[in-house]
């Protein structure tokens, strides 16, 4: 028995004019778009910061919780506590513990507090850069962005 026969091949005009615009793009590079970046909306632009900034107050939290964990566990407050009670002598000194004047409570409070102004000091920033920005564009035109498509 003969194998079944398979159907001509058979080429259609369209077949033909896309592989000719294919080659022809090819051949052109990539498309190229000139933008022009006239206005930034401030309301975005203090979404964005704001959520960002309160990222960053989380990792300012987390990491000095962290360094400061690492520094307990490494002996170094009862290092200085040794330290200042041999530079310092007398009774006075035997019950002087570093911890009650920057202990973990006070420090995290202290580095909350700053992340909250932070948190605030970034996005206001952000967004009236985001003003400034819209002010000088309408004065110089904006910025000039080349997009290009991938080969």
């Amino acid at each position: 028995m003969a194998p079944p026969a398979s159907p001509p091949t058979v080429t259609t005009p369209a077949t033909a004019t896309a592989t000719a615009t294919d080659t022809k793009a090819a051949a052109r590079g990539p498309r190229r778009a000139r933008l022009r970046l006239t206005r930034i909306d401030p309301w975005t632009v203090m979404k964005t910061a704001f959520l960002l900034s309160i990222a960053f107050a989380v990792v300012t939290v987390v990491s000095v919780a962290m360094v400061w964990q690492v520094l307990g566990a490494a002996g170094v407050w009862d290092s200085i506590n040794s330290t200042i009670q041999e530079a310092i002598g007398g009774e006075d000194v035997a019950d002087f513990q570093v911890e009650d004047y920057v202990g973990t409570s006070r420090v995290l409070g202290f580095t909350m507090l700053v992340a909250a102004i932070d948190v605030i000091l970034i996005t206001a920033g952000a967004t009236l850069t985001a003003f400034l920005y819209n002010m000088a564009a309408a004065l110089l035109g904006g910025v000039e962005v080349t997009l290009a498509e991938d080969a």
